[in-house]
Parts: structure tokens; C-alpha cells; sequence
């Protein structure tokens, strides 16, 4: 049963004492109700929870059957009920306020629904809820000096309510505020100011003044400081000045005046205030609350530190200012572990705010604190066993560091000189080992007090040996992260052991047994493994994806124990136990299950998190997840069903996060301590109202001898330090390190030693005589053993190839990233070509590539192709639906083929009757078709009639072209511009726009770069040419003396910039020299230092190059210069022996020769070399000066582009507007050409609805003539006969019916007053006399008078038809009516929205106007002058091309002849029209007198008017002759109907013949059956009568001929049923043929 307590003021770190009474076990009926005692004298004592300044709140002890706990409890249940009833919100409230009379309260809710309420609380009902925010709300408030407004904040939000009165009500009205240009923030703390401002502060620590929803002012220090360097906590309105509170432990004063009148100077919006005066709380303080109280008429401020703390502070700020005051310290969050002391009454706790605390739970107080660097999550008391004094206490932390601390007594130390000890304890490190690398979860001594365990979250447990000093044991890794610890019972191994032992004996046991029995048996003993016996499989078990957590479990026996469990698994204790074979089996592939499970009551949701119990093991304290604690009395201190039953129930600490993290009890079972996640400490007395409560005292351990002379532990503060497994892991691999170095320097030692000796006995080679020196090959013991050492270089590039694979793939990758990044997106790079005798250069344009954008248009498939396809597919469907439907055809055509095959003679004169009746319809529709046809003729000549204001189209479309482009030339600036249709600009035109400049520009610049590029490419062509000229001109000038020689032209080179791809290029062979290079440095700084490799010193002697061995290539070209100089040799002396013998004529005359024609060849080869270089160097200046022509357009196509943009920019920032505005005028009209369309549906529904009346308006009066005609002439029963026919029956017409459809034609007005004035003779008539209208007078015709009530009756029913038509028109005129104003009120808005757009694009283009569009003229463009001189302002100036000014002066002829021409269309048209005229009076005298001639014709052949048109429509009677028709048809049915019947009835009757014909042959085979069995039977029994001859003969022939008698005897009884079940059915089909031959007999009758 549970027990509700008072609420209680909540402060983060309570701690508080609660005294209960009455834990008696087994008492349902008694619990524990939790009440404050008030007008106690006790003072509080510090850290004590206190309510109403110093009463302290204790728990006392109620009887259920008490009246005081009844009307609690009644209280509570109500409070609870009117709670969920009222439903401010749906999980939690956030916030609440009250406003200044007290009358309303404002609340806000959590997620999900953020629900802001107003409540009436002293009614218990809402006034006003509104959703506040769809994030976090942190806070709403009453304004202080208007109670109908409110303001909230939260993340990233701060918003402004008003209750406003409106036509349906009170509303809250919220206004959200808008940050502007200043930066989101969430918005902790805010104020409102009393002339309704509102100032906030912001996250990074400014001020905010906010006014209408708007920041007005952000508020900050000198030099652009922030207020507070934090979040602001709180700000508050004090006798005329502003608080603010911030996170960073500061408290601000500032002059509210200066605050309400801020406004901001400059763009930035900031303005810098200082405070008046602040104070510093204190370090690492963090205030988020305080509040003002007088003491004793004195101010004083108490202030809420969320690092644990609360704090008293002086703000006068005089010189008599105190200091501020810590009140009380406590954990900040939620507490992680709590142990108590084994000897004393003290406890630990540890926190993640990095603190230890001792408290001393007697007294309510905290004795001593100890901080570290990280948080705690584990502790535990160390037991006597291990210290006796109870002073040693080791705490685990998030690091994975475990800290072994003592406490004592710091009195009990000698006090030194000038000293004095007056603290009450303190804490001392006394050890700090780091055993797991994440954080400690759980702490457990053996209960001998030799071992500590350790576990973690890393999915170990260390094992260390309590000494003086902790040593660490080993360690085991277990499945997941360890929960809890707890130490097997004492007996666990000794009883674990015996119960296997005796499981054991008593399976030997069994066995020998059972082999005994089967020994007894004599039966063969066979060794086979025991089957055990088959269970039934159980349904599938839901297991859940996630396993559910192990929260807490304790032994209850040798290898057994209770387990509890979260998550789908809560509600129940689980009894599990050890697996036999734990050891074999791997712990993660083990399935165990619980053998006993204890439900739990109302634990589905609400686990069981920790669990403890009294020293005696009678109570057992459950702490649970909302944070309570559950006391079960145990009887038998074991667990079952029924001992859990009764419990009592205190709901102590927050029911959200106040999970239960310990329990505890004193060592002396006295007390209770529980620790909770919201951080409360709540203390309990286990003691029953008879005990007598002693003075109880906490005796805090003595310290250690020697203590005061230790030196200081030293502590693990870096939370990346390694581990005790880390740290050994670590020196082992330094050991193995310096063993491998060790054994390098030994081995470096003998190399050194060894090439010492090799380099002493190479000194010595070298001093003896040549003939003796030993080769360089002979120093080489075996050959292998450098192909050895060069395989096992190969494979050491291989292997470090494979290990470079992955940088070498890396660096390729990100090479290639950078190509694609700068390289690839150009399209075309800087390319400088320079002129080869001048200064002159041309470089490319560097462009990017375009887009892919730009050139998806080319990759879409042509349209041409898309219709193809489409028409192919639309054929082939055609065919195959052709194909489809002939099958059908054909079908129905052979089945008509067929029947009429099959007719017999008499249908054909029905045949011939239809045809003689298709004749007469035809000629009957060919009449109607011709009428109809004339009648739509007229309708179309009348419906081409145009009206008195028709407007030629061609005329309206001329107007309008030219109103659009005849051109408007008002300027863009004036006020009455309208900007036309197509030249309303958008965000996609202009976007357009400027893809197609970059697109042109683009191209311009690429056909440029590829001109520059194919220059590029002549040069390196011309120098080729040159190069080319230049060895020939060397050949030449070899045959010309010095003198005669000419200067060599100079070859052109090609300048780097002009070939720039040739940065990039590379290839192996430069990579591979580059790392030739880098290695070959690397050696030669080795060789400078002393210490190369002993192989490559070994591999650089044996491989020197010789005189033998040098390379081929060096060989060869030492070789080609040994020629070539021997061949200049041969050369000189060959012409020093010409030069000697004296040529002849001849040849001086071939010399000369030679001489003129190399001079000439010289010279036309340098002219050639010159006439190249001119001609490229003219090139290149023409394409220079087309470039710089080119670099004019671009720049005005930039400035352009530029333009463009800005319109581009102005165009999106008002593309939302317009998008409204054009959105608004396409709704609008596509509403309104839907209510058009239904207007001219309503129209031609009233139109049909006139017809309809027209042709029943005409029913009437043709059987009105009709009546008359019947009558003839001189009736004397006329008038009698009259009064039948316009009797009425019933009425059939209502007045305002009449009315509506009487404004509907003047037509219909006639006739309905006819009918009226009709109606009235009649009433008149009935008044003047009554007759009986169902008697036919004497000497009255009988067929006249049947023939009068038959057209009364249609009277009747056409006025009915009438009647419902009328309604039908007048419910359509009120609809088309109805219509006709919304659309006026459509036209109307379209007409508003039309001129808002148009204002709006008038104020675009104002937007557009604004920007300056660069225009260069050159001065014989500009001819706007003012006298004569050109004026310094061309504002008033207008930029028009010479095509436009051109159009304009023609423009001006054309219309000066228009004009004249427009003049001589009218004078003829106005001739026309005359004429015209004239003609329509002759035509209608012509048709006066046609109609006059076609009337005389009609009295003449029928003797009056008649409506011809009907008389050729009823000429013919075609029903009549179809009727005929059809009755000859169903006698020609008949007939065939009865021939049927006939042959069948003949079928029936030869059927019967045969059945029974059958039947006697059947009663024949019967008989002879009957016959035969008489025989056997009389047979059997002459057998019977000779039973003893039977023995005398062979027994089994006997035996055998029985048998097959009594067979055939049985068949013979099984076909004689048969054949009676046979004759049965015979006889009844007898009796129903004969019974269907009668029927038959009777239908032809």
C-alpha cells in the first residue's frame, strides 16, 4: 500500500532527516503517513531541510482507522483527482506565476504540447490556454503593472501575450519577438520594465531591450564587452535599479534610467553601458536564482549556486558591506554511490561534481569535502576487518581511478606549535591506483576483508590484495560492463562442492541399481546413454531485441540469487542460480533461465533499482525508479509470493529523476539512509514508538600513529594516464625494446670490428707488387651470395611497395582531388604569347568551365523523335483494338448468316412488314430531318446576328497590338508608367537573362582563346622553320670564308608563360631522379657522419666501376669522340696538302661559282628567316588589337552582367511579394472563370427550363383546342363539359411560384394570367353551382364525357409538370442570382488584386530604377546641349539608339497617313450602312407578303390554320403498325412452342416404353434367382442331414466347397438387394413419366 507525504521545498543537495515510526513486520494495517509538526522550538541544523524559517520537518507515524489519516488521505485523493481532471497539460508543468491580486495563475507545460494556461485557481477551472512555443519554454510572468499581459521565453525565443477581448471572447494573442539582425539566443532570464519594455538577456552574456516585439537596443560594456561572460541567469527590478544575475558568479547593478532610455547609435545596434556597481560571489560559482528578504529591517539576498551551494550576499554596497556567505554546500546532480561507516555514524557519498562528502547523519550535517579532477561514480566503507577504527573508504571515478581515502579525527594528532586543530575532520589520500581505463560502477570487499574487487564499464574486474598498501592481484574480462559487485556467502565453496559431490553419488548410485535389476533379469547389459524423458515444447518466449538491464540482485542462497530487471522484463524478481558447467561453457552462449519468479505490485513501470536489507534479514528495503522506498517485512527471512505481499511505501524523493541510487542502514540498524538522483539525502529511524530514543553521537575515527609525518600521496589527476594492465603492458614492451637494442649494438659492434679488419688487409693488398695483388673479383667467397642479397632486396621493394600501396593510392587520390579542383574546372588557362622583335604580348582569357546546366538542353532527345515514337505507339494500339474488334464482327456475322439460313417462310412477311415500317420512318425522318435543319438555319442566321455594340475582333486586335507594341514612350520614372506584360521582368527571365550573357560571353572569350592558341601554335611552328633555316645557313657559311660570313640570326625561344601545361608534366623517369637525387644526399650526409651500412659499404667496394666494367653508353661515347677527333684530324691534314698544290682554272672558275651562289643562298635564307618573324610578329598585333576590341565588349558586357545582378538580387528579395500578389490574381481568376463557367451553365439550365415551359405551355392550349374540336359546333353540354375539364382537383400552382417565374419571360406572364382567370370562372363557377362529375348526364354522348375527364386528367398532369418546372426555373434564378453577386464581389477583388500587382510592379520597377546602369558614349554621340556647350548634369538626359530614334521620326509619317487612310474606311463604311438599311425594310415587306400566301394556301386545303410542320409529323401512325407487327411475331412463337411440347411429350412416352420393358426383364431374372436359391437351400440342408459321411472323406476338400458356397450364397443375397433397390427406383420413375406425360397432356389441352 502506498502512503503520500507533504510537498516539500526542493533545493538541489538536500539533505534532510525523517523520523518514522511503527516498522513492524507483518502489520498491513499500520503505515507510515509522513506530517509536519509546526510550532516546534527546534532550531535547524546546517544542511538540514527546513521549511517556514526553521521548522525542522519530520515524519511521524499515523494509524490507519485515525480520522486525521482518513481526511488526509481524502485531501490527497481529491487534490490528485481534481488535478487529472482540470488537464493543464499533458506530461509536466514547467513554470508557474501568479499575478499581483492573486487571483490568476499562469502556468506552461513540457513537451510535447508547450502549453501555456490561465487558470482561475481558486475555482479550479481555466480561463484562458494557448500553445506557447514548439520548443522549450523556460518561464512565463504577469506583468507587474498590467495584469493582461504576460511574456514567456525558452530556446531560442521570447514572446509577448496580451489578453485581448474580442467578438467571440477573451483570447490570448501572442507575439512572437523578432531578433532582427542580432544572433538566436535562448533566453533564460528576462523583465518587464513599467512602461511595457521588456529587457532579456542573451547566451554569450549582453543585454537585450526589447519594444512592439522589436530589439530596440543591445546593451553592452566599454569596448564592446559582453555584461556577463556567460549566459544571464536572472534579472530583477530593485528599488529603482536593474540586477542581473549571470552564470559566471557575477552580480551587476545598473541604472535603470540609462537601460529605459537606451537607442542605438550606429549600424551595429550595440550600446556600451557600465555598471553602477557588481559583486564577485566567489570561483567557480554558477547562480541561476536569488531572492530578497529583510532580516531585522536589513536587506539581504540569498542566491542558488548550480555547482551546489547557496549563498547569503550583501547588495547595499556600502562600507559596511559583508563578504558573501556560503549557507550550505551539496552535490550538484544526482548522487552516484553512498556507503555508511561499520562503526560510527557517519556516511560518504560521491557525486559527479568531482567531490567526496562525509556527512554525520545524527547531527544532519556535512563534516569534511574533498574535490578531485574527475567525478565520482563508486564508494564503499571499508569493513572492520580491513580497518578496525572505520575510517578507510575507497572510491571508484569516471577515469577508472580508485582512491583509497581515510577520515579521523584531526584533534587526535599532536598539535604542533603555533597550530591549533579545530576542524571536526578531515580527509586524507592515502592511495590512488588506476585499474580500469573507463569508469569505476561498483566497489566490493570480501568479507575477510583480504581482496578488493573492482568493476567497470570496460568489462573487467580487478582483483587486488588488502594490505597497507593495495596490490593489484590480476583482473577478469566478463561479458558486458559490470552493475554491482557483491561477494558469495561465506559457505558458498565448501556447500557448492558437497552438493556436487553428492549429485554425483547418487547418479553411481542409481546406475549400480539399475545394472543389478538388469544382472536379476539376465539380460545382456548394454551401455546406452541415458534418454531423457520427452517434454512437451512450450510456446516461443517474446524476447526482446535488447536485452533488459540488470539493475540489482543479491544471493539468497549458495550459487543462487535474486536478480531484478528493467525494461520489458520489470515487475518481477527472478531466483536464478548458477550453472553447473559454468566453467565449459562460454558465458555469452549460455541460455539460463530462472526457476522461480515473484511478481511484484505496481513494478511494470516502475523497477525495483536497488535493494538492502536490516543485519537481522526481517525488512527488506527496495529503492525504485520514481523514488521511493518500498519496506517488506520478511517472516522466514526467504522471499516468496506471500511475504511480498505487504509492504509500506514512502514517496521521498522527485517522481521524474529522483531514481533511488542506495540504500543503507546503520551499523546498529537504527537507521535508514536513501540517496536519490534529484540529490536528496533523506535519513529514517527503524525503531518502534515503545523504543526510548538515547543521545546518540557520531564518534569520527581516531587517526593513524605516525600519520602527521607521511609525506603527501601522489595523485593520478590526467585522465588519459595509463592503467595498471597499460602500465605493465607498457614496461614489458620497453623491455623487450632495450633487450632488441642490446643485441643491434652487439651486432653493430662485430661489423664495425670485422670492416676494420677487411679495410687493414686491403692496405696490405695494396702494398705489395702488382703481379701479387689479388682482383676485386677474388675478394668475392661465392657469387650466390650477392644474387641472395639482391632477391632479398627485391622483396623488400615489393614489400615496401605493398606497405606504399595504400599512401601511394592516397597521394594519387588527393592528387587527382587538386586536378579536379583547379586543374579539370578550366577550360582554358593563362597563355602568353609573345612577339619575337617587339614588346608586344597577348595573353588568353583564364575561364572555368561551364556548367552542366547549360548544356542539358543539347542532351534532351529531340522532340521530333518523342512525337515520332508517340504516333508509332498510337497506330499499333489502333491496329490491335481493329483486330479486336473484327473477331466480334465476324462472329456476329456468321451467327446472322446462320439464322438466316434457318427461317422458315412465315417470317418472311414480318420481315417485309418491318421493311414497310422502316420505309415509313425513314420518309418520316427525312420530313423531320428537313424541318429541324430549317429550323436550325434560322437559329443560326439569328445567332449570327451581331449586336448593336459588336466590335469587329480583327479591329479589338489591332487596337491592342498596337497598345502594346506601337509603343508607350513614357518614361520608366514617371508616375503613370505601366510596365507591359511582356516586359514584366522576374527571378527565372533574369536568371535567364544571365545565363545567356555568361553563355556569349563565354563563347566570345573562347573563340578568342582558340585565335590566341592557333597564333601559339604558328609560332612554335615558325621557330621550328627557323631552326631548320639556321642549319642550313651554317652548312652554307662552312663554305664562306670568315669574312664573307653574315651574322647568324638568333633562333626565338618559346617563354615559359607561353606553354604553362609543361608545369604539370611529369613522368617516372623525373620522379625517379628526383629520389636519385633526395637518396644520393641522404648517403653522402651518412658518409660525412661516420657511420654507413656495412652491406652497402661491402656492395659500393665489390661493384666500383673498373677500367672493364664502366658503362656500355659511357664506353661508346668515349669511343665516338676518339673517332671524330681522329676525322678532324685526317680532315686538316687533307686540306693542308690542297693547300699546297695550286688549283687550276678550272677550278677557280667552279670556286667562284660556288662563292656567288652560297652569298646568294646566304642571303635569301636570312631575308627568309626575317620575312617569318615580321609576318608573325603583324600577326600577332592584328589579333592584339581584335583582343583589345574584344576586352572593350567584355568589360561593357561585365558592367552589364553586373546590372543584371543587382536586378537579379532586388528581383529575389521581392520575388516573395510578388509571388503573393500573382498567386492572389491567379486564384482570383481561376476562381472566377469557375464561377463563369457555373453562371453559363445556370444560364443554359434556365434556357432548357423555358423551353420546357414553352412546350408545356403549348401541351395546354392544343388540348385545350382539342376539347374544343371533340365538342363540335352547337353542344348543348358545353358549358357542362367545360366545368368538367377545369375542375380542380388538387392545387397544383402557388402564388409566389407564379411571381418568380412570372419576372422570368413576358410570355409566360400571359399565360399565366390566362390560367388564373381561367381558374377563377371556375371557382366562380363552383359557387354559382354544384355538379357530380362522375355521372354522365342523360342525352350526353358517354365517349365525349370519358373523353372530357381523360383531358381533364392531362390537364391536371401537365399543370403538375408545369408547376415542378416553374420551381425548378426559380430555384436556378435564385442560384444564378446568388452567383452573379459573388462573382461581382470576385470581379471587385480581382480588380484589387490587379492594381496592387500593378502597384507593386510599378514600385519594382522604382527598385530597378535606382540602380546606375554605365552607358559609354563618345562625344559625337551626346547632342544634348544647352547653349550650345555640353552640360555638366545629363540627369535630365535620355540614352535612345540611332534604330529607335529612326523608328520614331517614321514612326510619325506613318501615322500622319494612317490617319488619311483611317478617314476614307469610314466615309465607306457609313455608305454601307445606308444601304444596308434600306435593304432590310424590303425584306421585311417581302416576308409580310410570303406569309400572307402561305396562310391563304393552309385555309384553303384544311379549312383554317393548322400547324403544318405537326400535320406531316403525325401522318403516319407507326405504332399501330409496329404492335402488328409484334403480335404476328409472339403466334409465329407460339406455333413453334408447341411443336416443342408435341415431340417432347412423343420422347416421354418412348421412354416409358422402354423403362418398363426393363422392368419385367428385371422381375424375370428376380424370379429365376428365387428359383435357384430354393435349390441351394434344399441342397444345404440334404448336406446337413449327411454330417457324418462327411468325416469319412478328405476333411479340407469339405472345408474348401463350404467355404465357396457360403461365398456365392453371399453374393447371391447382395444381388438380390441390388435388384430390388433397382425395381424400386424403376417403379418411381414409372409413376414421374407417367406423372409428366399427364402434365404434358393437360398443357396441350
Amino acid at each position: 500500500m502506498r502512503t503520500p507525504h507533504p510537498a516539500e521545498l526542493q533545493l538541489p543537495g538536500r539533505f534532510a532527516r525523517r523520523e518514522s515510526g511503527c516498522l513492524e513486520t507483518g502489520k498491513e494495517d499500520v503505515p507510515s503517513f509522513p506530517r509536519e509538526q509546526e510550532g516546534t522550538d527546534e532550531k535547524p541544523v546546517e544542511g538540514a531541510q527546513a521549511d517556514h524559517n526553521g521548522v525542522q520537518e519530520n515524519k511521524t507515524s499515523l494509524p490507519k482507522e485515525s480520522p486525521m489519516a482518513e481526511e488526509l488521505e481524502e485531501e490527497v485523493e481529491q487534490v490528485e483527482s481534481d488535478t487529472e481532471n482540470i488537464g493543464g497539460t499533458e506530461e509536466a508543468y514547467v513554470f508557474g506565476d501568479f499575478n499581483n491580486a492573486g487571483t490568476l495563475l499562469a502556468s506552461v507545460g513540457s513537451s510535447p504540447d508547450y502549453m501555456l494556461t490561465i487558470w482561475d485557481w481558486k475555482q479550479e477551472k481555466i480561463v484562458l490556454r494557448s500553445k506557447a512555443f514548439s520548443q522549450d519554454v523556460y518561464k512565463v510572468t504577469f506583468s507587474a503593472d498590467n495584469e493582461e499581459q504576460l511574456t514567456t521565453s525558452g530556446a531560442g525565443h521570447i514572446k509577448f501575450w496580451k489578453m485581448a477581448l474580442t467578438f467571440t471572447g477573451l483570447k490570448l494573442q501572442g507575439a512572437l519577438g523578432r531578433f532582427g539582425k542580432t544572433a538566436v539566443t535562448d533566453i533564460i532570464g528576462y523583465v518587464e520594465l513599467p512602461d511595457g519594455k521588456v529587457i532579456s538577456g542573451t547566451e554569450w552574456g549582453n543585454l537585450l531591450l526589447w519594444e512592439g516585439g522589436l530589439i530596440k537596443v543591445e546593451l553592452c560594456r566599454a569596448g564592446h564587452k559582453p555584461c556577463h561572460s556567460g549566459p544571464i541567469s536572472q534579472l530583477v527590478l530593485d528599488e529603482g535599479e536593474l540586477v542581473t544575475v549571470g552564470k559566471d558568479g557575477f552580480i551587476r547593478v545598473w541604472n535603470f534610467e540609462t537601460i529605459d532610455a537606451a537607442d542605438s547609435v550606429d549600424d551595429t545596434g550595440l550600446l556600451e553601458v557600465e555598471p553602477m556597481n557588481e559583486l564577485h560571489v566567489g570561483r567557480n560559482v554558477s547562480l541561476s536564482f536569488m531572492s530578497k528578504v529583510h532580516d531585522c529591517g536589513q536587506p539581504v539576498w540569498y542566491a542558488q549556486d548550480t555547482n551546489g551551494a547557496i549563498w547569503k550576499l550583501d547588495l547595499t554596497f556600502s562600507n559596511m558591506t559583508h563578504d558573501p556567505e556560503c549557507l550550505f554546500t551539496f552535490h550538484s546532480g544526482r548522487i552516484e554511490a553512498m556507503s555508511v561507516s561499520p562503526t560510527t555514524y557517519l556516511m560518504a557519498t560521491t557525486a559527479l561534481d568531482r567531490s567526496v562528502r562525509i556527512y554525520d547523519f545524527i547531527s544532519n550535517s556535512q563534516l569534511i569535502e574533498i574535490k578531485f579532477k574527475q567525478g565520482g561514480t563508486a564508494l564503499t566503507w571499508a569493513p572492520r576487518v580491513v580497518n578496525p577504527k572505520g575510517g578507510l573508504i575507497a572510491a571508484g571515478f569516471e577515469d577508472g581511478v580508485v582512491r583509497i581515502i581515510e577520515v579521523y579525527d584531526p584533534k587526535g594528532l599532536p598539535v604542533l606549535a603555533g597550530q591549533t586543530n579545530t576542524e571536526n575532520a578531515e580527509i586524507n589520500l592515502k592511495q590512488a591506483f588506476k585499474p580500469h581505463a573507463t569508469a569505476v560502477t561498483a566497489l566490493a570487499y570480501e568479507r575477510n576483508g583480504d581482496v578488493l574487487a573492482t568493476g567497470s564499464k570496460d568489462k573487467t574486474v580487478f582483483f587486488f590484495a588488502v594490505e597497507d598498501e593495495y596490490e593489484p592481484i590480476g583482473f577478469i574480462c566478463v561479458p558486458g560492463p559490470v552493475q554491482a559487485l557483491q561477494w558469495s556467502p561465506p559457505s558458498h565453496l565448501e556447500e557448492e562442492i558437497a552438493l556436487r559431490e553428492k549429485k554425483k553419488q547418487e547418479k553411481e548410485k542409481a546406475k549400480l541399481e539399475w545394472i543389478k535389476q538388469q544382472q536379476e533379469m539376465g539380460k545382456e547389459l548394454e551401455e546406452e546413454p541415458e534418454e531423457e524423458p520427452k517434454e512437451e515444447p512450450l510456446p516461443p518466449l517474446y524476447i526482446p531485441e535488447e536485452p533488459s538491464p540488470i539493475l540489482c540482485g543479491f544471493y539468497s542462497a549458495p550459487g543462487k540469487f535474486w536478480l531484478s530487471l528493467g525494461g520489458y522484463d520489470s515487475g518481477f524478481l527472478y531466483h536464478c542460480e548458477f550453472s553447473s558447467n559454468d566453467h565449459q561453457d562460454d558465458p555469452e552462449n549460455r541460455q539460463d533461465e530462472p526457476f522461480e519468479v515473484i511478481p511484484i505490485e505496481d513494478t511494470d513501470n516502475n523497477p525495483i533499482h536497488q535493494i538492502s536489507f536490516c543485519t537481522s534479514r526481517l525488512l527488506m528495503f527496495c529503492g525504485m525508479q520514481n523514488g521511493a522506498l518500498r519496506v517488506y517485512p520478511l517472516q522466514d527471512k526467504d522471499l516468496s509470493v506471500n511475504a511480498l505481499k505487504e509492504y509500506w511505501s514512502f514517496n521521498i524523493h522527485d517522481n521524474d529523476y529522483g531514481q533511488i541510487q542506495g540504500i543503507c542502514s546503520s551499523y546498529d540498524d537504527r537507521f535508514l539512509i536513501t540517496c536519490g538522483g534529484d540529490g536528496n539525502i533523506f535519513t529514517f529511524d527503524i525503531l518502534s514508538p515503545e523504543d526510548v530514543h538515547k543521545e546518540l553521537k557520531a564518534k569520527i575515527p581516531s587517526p593513524r600513529s605516525g600519520l602527521e609525518k607521511e609525506r603527501a600521496t601522489e595523485d593520478i589527476e590526467d585522465p588519459n594516464a595509463y592503467n595498471i594492465e597499460e602500465v605493465k603492458q607498457k614496461k614489458e614492451y620497453q623491455r623487450i625494446l632495450k633487450e632488441a637494442e642490446e643485441k643491434k649494438q652487439k651486432k653493430r659492434e662485430e661489423l664495425i670490428a670485422l670492416r676494420h679488419e677487411f679495410l687493414f688487409l686491403l692496405q696490405k693488398n695494396q702494398e705489395l707488387p702488382k703481379h701479387m695483388q689479388l682482383h676485386r673479383e677474388q675478394y668475392e667467397m661465392d657469387h650466390r651470395i650477392l644474387e641472395e642479397l639482391d632477391r632479398q632486396t627485391a622483396q623488400k621493394i615489393q614489400l615496401v611497395q605493398k606497405e606504399l600501396a595504400w599512401e601511394h593510392e592516397k597521394h594519387l587520390i588527393g592528387l587527382q582531388k587538386l586536378q579536379n579542383q583547379f586543374r579539370d574546372s578550366l577550360e582554358f588557362d593563362s597563355v602568353v604569347v609573345h612577339a619575337i622583335q617587339s614588346n608586344h604580348q597577348i595573353s588568353t582569357y583564364r575561364l572555368l568551365a561551364m556548367s552542366e546546366k547549360y548544356y542539358q538542353d543539347k542532351e534532351r532527345p529531340s522532340w521530333k523523335r518523342t512525337v515520332l515514337k508517340q504516333a508509332w505507339k498510337q497506330a499499333e494500339k489502333r491496329e490491335i483494338v481493329k483486330e479486336t474488334r473484327r473477331t466480334p464482327v465476324f462472329e456476329a456475322e456468321a451467327e446472322k448468316l446462320k439464322t438466316s439460313a434457318v427461317q422458315k417462310s412465315a417470317t418472311r412477311y414480318i420481315e417485309s412488314k418491318h421493311e414497310h415500317i422502316r420505309r415509313v420512318v425513314e420518309k418520316y425522318d427525312k420530313v423531320k430531318a428537313k424541318i429541324m435543319k430549317r429550323k436550325a438555319e434560322w437559329d443560326e442566321l439569328y445567332k449570327s446576328k451581331p449586336s448593336d455594340d459588336y466590335e469587329n475582333p480583327k479591329d479589338a486586335e489591332d487596337i491592342r497590338e498596337a497598345q502594346e507594341n506601337m509603343g508607350c514612350y513614357k518614361l520608366k520614372t514617371a508616375a503613370n508608367y505601366r510596365v507591359p506584360e511582356h516586359k514584366r521582368m522576374n527571378t527565372e527571365k533574369k536568371v535567364m537573362q544571365l545565363t545567356s550573357l555568361e553563355v556569349l560571353i563565354h563563347k566570345r572569350k573562347v573563340n578568342m582563346n582558340k585565335e590566341i592558341m592557333s597564333l601559339r601554335d604558328l609560332k612554335v611552328s615558325v621557330i621550328d622553320e627557323i631552326k631548320c633555316l639556321v642549319q642550313e645557313l651554317k652548312s652554307i657559311q662552312a663554305a664562306l670564308d670568315l669574312s664573307e660570313r653574315l651574322p647568324l640570326p638568333l633562333i626565338p625561344q618559346l617563354h615559359p608563360d607561353e606553354v604553362p601545361e609543361k608545369k604539370f608534366k611529369y613522368d617516372s623517369d623525373i620522379l625517379l631522379k628526383f629520389k636519385e637525387e633526395q637518396e644520393a644526399k641522404a648517403k653522402l650526409q651518412e658518409q660525412l657522419e661516420g657511420s654507413p651500412s656495412s652491406r652497402a659499404f661491402r656492395y659500393s667496394f665489390l661493384r666500383a666501376p673498373s677500367i672493364k666494367e664502366t658503362d656500355p653508353m659511357a664506353q661508346a661515347a668515349g669511343a665516338r669522340l676518339v673517332k671524330t677527333a681522329s676525322s678532324v684530324v685526317i680532315e686538316q691534314r687533307k686540306v693542308f696538302e690542297i693547300e699546297k698544290a695550286e688549283p687550276t682554272e678550272m677550278e677557280l672558275e667552279i670556286f667562284k661559282r660556288e662563292k656567288i651562289k652560297n652569298l646568294y643562298l646566304q642571303e635569301t635564307l636570312i631575308k627568309k628567316i626575317n620575312a617569318l618573324v615580321i609576318n608573325f610578329d603583324a600577326e600577332l598585333r592584328f589579333l592584339r588589337h581584335k583582343k583589345l576590341k574584344l576586352d572593350v565588349q567584355m568589360k561593357i558586357a561585365d558592367l552589364r552582367h553586373i546590372t543584371w545582378y543587382e536586378e537579379l538580387l532586388i528581383l529575389k528579395n521581392l520575388e516573395k511579394h510578388e509571388n503573393l500578389f500573382q498567386g492572389r490574381v491567379n486564384t482570383l481568376t481561376r476562381e472566377q472563370e469557375a464561377m463563369q463557367s457555373k453562371l453559363n451553365s445556370y444560364l443554359a439550365q434556365m434556357e432548357d427550363r423555358k423551353c420546357e415551359i414553352v412546350k408545356l405551355q403549348e401541351c395546354e392550349k392544343a388540348l385545350y383546342a382539342n376539347f374544343q374540336a371533340s365538342l363540335g359546333e352547337n353542344n348543348e353540354f358545353a358549358h357542362f363539359l367545360t366545368k368538367v375539364l377545369k375542375k380542380k382537383i388538387k392545387c397544383v400552382e402557388k402564388k409566389e411560384v407564379e411571381r418568380e417565374a412570372d419576372e422570368e419571360d413576358e410570355n409566360e406572364e400571359e399565360n399565366n394570367e390566362e390560367s388564373s382567370l381561367g381558374t377563377d370562372e371556375e371557382n366562380s363557377g363552383s359557387e354559382d353551382e354544384v355538379f357530380d362529375d362522375s355521372v354522365c348526364p342523360k342525352n350526353c354522348n358517354e365517349t365525349l364525357f370519358q373523353n372530357t375527364i381523360r383531358l381533364r386528367q392531362n390537364r391536371l398532369d401537365i399543370e403538375k409538370a408545369l408547376t415542378e418546372e416553374k420551381k425548378v426555373a426559380a430555384n436556378l434564378r435564385k442560384k444564378y442570382n446568388a452567383l452573379a453577386k459573388k462573382v461581382k464581389v470576385v470581379e471587385t477583388s480581382l480588380d484589387t488584386a490587379e492594381r496592387e500587382l500593378e502597384t507593386f510592379q510599378r514600385e519594382k520597377q522604382q527598385r530597378l530604377n535606382e540602380l546606375y546602369v554605365v552607358v559609354p558614349l563618345k562625344l559625337h554621340q551626346v547632342e544634348y546641349l544647352v547653349n550650345g556647350e555640353m552640360p555638366s548634369d545629363f540627369s535630365q538626359a535620355l540614352v535612345f539608339t540611332n534604330q529607335s530614334l529612326e523608328h520614331l521620326q517614321k514612326r510619325i509619317v506613318d501615322l500622319h497617313n494612317e490617319k488619311i487612310m483611317q478617314r476614307e474606311i469610314y466615309k465607306k463604311a457609313q455608305e454601307q450602312h445606308k444601304r444596308l438599311v434600306q435593304d432590310k425594310k424590303e425584306m421585311e415587306i417581302k416576308i409580310l407578303r410570303l406569309e400572307e400566301k402561305c396562310n391563304q394556301l393552309i385555309v384553303k386545303k384544311f379549312g383554317r390554320l393548322v400547324d403544318f410542320e405537326a400535320v406531316q409529323a403525325h401522318s403516319v401512325n407507326i405504332r399501330v403498325e409496329e404492335l402488328e407487327v409484334q403480335i404476328m411475331e409472339k403466334e409465329y412463337v407460339h406455333s413453334q412452342e408447341l411443336k416443342e411440347w408435341e415431340g417432347r411429350i412423343l420422347d416421354l412416352q418412348q421412354q416409358l416404353m422402354k423403362l418398363t420393358k426393363e422392368n419385367t426383364s428385371k422381375l424375370q431374372q428376380l424370379n429365376s434367382f428365387c428359383l435357384e436359391k430354393q435349390q441351394l437351400e434344399t441342397k444345404l440342408d440334404s448336406l446337413e442331414n449327411d454330417l457324418g459321411a462327411e468325416f469319412q472323406g478328405i476333411r479340407t476338400t469339405d472345408i474348401k466347397e463350404k467355404a465357396k458356397l457360403e461365398s456365392r450364397l453371399k453374393h447371391t443375397a447382395r444381388d438380390t438387394a441390388l435388384l430390388r433397390e433397382e425395381i424400386n427406383l424403376l417403379s418411381r420413375r414409372d409413376r414421374y413419366a407417367a406423372a409428366d406425360g399427364v402434365y404434358a397432356k393437360g398443357c396441350l389441352s
